[in-house]
């Protein structure tokens, strides 16, 4: 049987990149799926694609009134919310003294306060369903660093705490939730950090030497919302090809 039938899933930053292979994977379990992103035409044209199964509502993650209309869409497409995935995000290279002040804040707002305000826009809805998994997109940086992404990594550590403590609050209400922590993954957002030039180097000395691909994250995803992790809240699930065991020498 499918894992998701008839379950209405919400998934932020799902107009490209990972999300996208998310939404596709969702609702080839048989999930009712919202994609959520700024980018409308290309989310209209992935709900299109996906059909009767899959709708498009348009979501700034740092807009709290806009987390309640796509909440509100989904109850009123699909019924309550099952599973919400914490997927948008930015990438931005500047070491720490040379970012801008805006700029800081909007990529920390984007992780760290987006992934707050889905939570907290959700829960109602995951209440009135009986439960349900919230799974938030953290990283592989967000467990040592990475030289020249002090905002992105501020961010997604942040996620990690915050995916703790609401895995406290809300298990009493049945609503799992963890993170995930990829690495480097082949995304329109890792080209942007210039991977197609230094993706040889930079992968050449992981244990599982290579860039991570879309559909091996949304296998990781897929599993963490299901019931297949049931006994699993507060956890920190990890595909990084070895990113965090260091280089392998020579």
């Amino acid at each position: 049987m499918n894992r998701f039938d008839n379950r209405t899933v919400v998934i932020t930053g799902s107009a490209s990149g990972m999300g996208t292979d998310h939404a596709r994977g969702f609702v080839a379990e048989g999930a009712n799926v919202v994609i959520t992103d700024i980018l409308e035409q290309e989310g209209r044209a992935l709900a299109d694609e996906l059909g009767d199964h899959a709708i498009f509502s348009r979501l700034d993650v740092t807009n709290d009134a806009d987390w309640t209309a796509a909440v509100a869409t989904a109850d009123q497409a699909f019924g309550p919310v099952s599973v919400l995935v914490n997927n948008a995000g930015i990438l931005r290279f500047r070491p720490i003294v040379e970012i801008e002040p805006a700029d800081w804040r909007q990529e920390v707002d984007i992780h760290l306060t987006g992934t707050y305000l889905g939570i907290r826009a959700v829960v109602p809805s995951m209440r009135k369903a009986g439960g349900g998994a919230i799974v938030n997109i953290s990283s592989g940086a967000a467990m040592k660093g990475e030289f020249g992404v002090g905002a992105y990594v501020a961010g997604k550590y942040g996620v990690r705490g915050l995916t703790k403590t609401a895995a406290l609050e809300l298990g009493r209400d049945n609503i799992r939730v963890n993170s995930i922590h990829p690495g480097a993954v082949r995304t329109p957002m890792q080209t942007e950090w210039d991977v197609v030039a230094t993706a040889p180097a930079a992968v050449k000395v992981l244990a599982i030497p290579r860039l991570g691909e879309p559909e091996e994250l949304t296998r990781k995803v897929l599993f963490v919302a299901s019931n297949d992790a049931s006994f699993s809240t507060g956890s920190e699930f990890i595909a990084d090809g070895g990113y965090l065991l260091g280089p392998v020498p020579g």
